[in-house]
């Protein structure tokens, strides 16, 4: 699940923007398409750019985006009539029309995503290797471990633990875990997460195997170790230094 930001001047939910976006789970948060929306957005993965109706505003609107310096993938919403004269300079990652199925719109938010992210990588060796608190989970190759003890996980527990060390903190529904780590072909239960949930901890062993927390009648997820925890808040409280 991604949280997408959509920049629009309709007076319309979002469902109205992009019908094929109300049957995704993805977190979707919406401000005005003007360049002074954006001083105050908060964090996303993705932006999204309605140019259905002003398609000259939503032009210059992606090519201030960029100005800005963000990496934020941005993906323009337009009608079939805008399509044919969209053009390369304008800024945008991706071009989608407004009336796509959600199947065409998670696979095009997926691979911007993915695209940033790979970017990131090759810039950054260690962008594939996640750690928090002695858990250190290298996606390259496909490793986990524990301080010094590798953990022998099977693909799936290795996704699962993965996913929720990207999100520290953060709480997933079984429902959510399941369309994340076993996707949306998925026919299971929910039961299955559970299951994985019980053999992940049993792998961490005694000390560890609270890092992955339930939230009665919610989810999991994962939590942030006391000391690495205590350091970021100490961190985010610390006066910033004047020269």
């Amino acid at each position: 699940m991604a949280t997408l930001l959509l920049l629009t001047n309709a007076l319309q939910p979002s469902a109205e923007v992009l019908p094929g976006l109300a049957l995704l789970s993805h977190q979707v948060r919406i401000l005005p398409a003007v360049g002074g929306a954006l001083l105050e957005a908060p964090d996303s993965d993705l932006l999204l750019v309605d140019g259905r109706q002003d398609l000259a505003q939503a032009r210059d609107l992606c090519r201030l985006i960029r100005t800005t310096g963000t990496e934020v993938p941005v993906l323009l919403v337009v009608t079939e009539g805008g399509l044919a004269v969209v053009s390369h300079d304008w800024g945008m990652d991706d071009v989608v029309l407004h009336t796509c199925g959600p199947a065409e719109l998670e696979a095009r938010i997926k691979l911007a995503i993915g695209r940033l992210a790979a970017r990131l990588e090759a810039a950054d060796p260690e962008a594939h290797v996640i750690r928090s608190g002695e858990v250190v989970v290298d996606d390259a190759t496909y490793t986990a471990k524990v301080g010094k003890r590798p953990l022998d996980l099977t693909f799936k527990e290795f996704e699962l633990l993965k996913f929720l060390a990207q999100h520290p903190g953060r709480v997933f529904s079984r429902q959510q875990l399941l369309q994340e780590v076993w996707g949306y072909d998925y026919f299971g239960g929910t039961r299955t997460v559970d299951v994985h949930v019980r053999r992940l901890r049993a792998k961490l062993g005694p000390d560890n195997e609270t890092l992955i927390g339930t939230v009665r009648n919610v989810g999991y997820r994962f939590v942030v170790p006391t000391k690495e925890k205590d350091a970021k808040e100490a961190s985010a409280a610390a006066p910033a230094e004047t020269s």
